[in-house]
């Protein structure tokens, strides 16, 4: 029997000087981080900043919203490279992909067909922030830290960090997780369901 993996992935993206920018401005990614558990244990973790093809030139606006140099970036792997480290993930494990939000799997395959390269992720992909609306009842989609502190805890490290909104995510899963699963638990068994008082006392009374 195949052993089940979750990937919790989280992407940074480029950003354009403003709403306005000219050029055919596409979000590329710039920083990967990704935990990769197996049997509720962290069995790897990854973090790499990424080089991005089409606008290598980070703007004034992105580098200060990330806190992030233009020289980390060029010192970033390749696409390509990230690709082929998502493909190993898929090779080792039949996988589970966690996001929160649908942004990072939806410029991941934005970034692939500009690299025309084929999308590397074929296992099935949840969507933690859809999961915990739905599970809560909330009208709006809520913000990766602010769930987590609704739960009385603290992100991992730093807010738009990869790998530590990766680590956050993991956290938050873990705890959805185990609230349904308080939820789907039977009701423990009381001894009015065992035995029928009404029928007792009658025989008590005729006693």
């Amino acid at each position: 029997m195949n052993e089940q993996q979750f990937l919790f992935v989280d992407f940074e993206f480029t950003m354009p000087e403003n709403k306005r920018q000219p050029g055919g401005f596409v979000p590329e990614i710039i920083e990967v981080g990704i935990v990769a558990v197996v049997h509720d244990e962290v069995i790897d973790t990854f973090s790499s900043y990424v080089k991005p093809q089409k606008f290598p030139i980070l703007t004034e606006r992105c580098k200060k919203f990330l806190n992030i140099r233009q020289e980390a970036i060029d010192s970033g792997i390749s696409f390509s490279e990230l690709i082929e480290r998502l493909m190993n993930y898929e090779s080792t494990y039949p996988s589970t992909v966690v996001t929160w939000g649908n942004m990072d799997v939806k410029v991941l395959k934005q970034n692939c067909g500009l690299a025309n390269i084929s999308y590397p992720l074929k296992g099935k992909h949840r969507d933690l922030s859809l999961e915990y609306k739905r599970f809560f009842g909330d009208r709006n989609q809520t913000g990766l830290w602010k769930a987590i502190e609704s739960y009385g805890k603290k992100g991992t490290g730093k807010h738009h960090r990869a790998l530590d909104d990766a680590l956050t995510t993991y956290s938050i899963f873990k705890l959805v997780e185990k609230d349904k699963e308080y939820l789907l638990k039977p009701a423990p068994t009381k001894i009015g369901d065992l035995v029928d008082f009404t029928k007792l006392m009658k025989k008590v009374s005729t006693n």
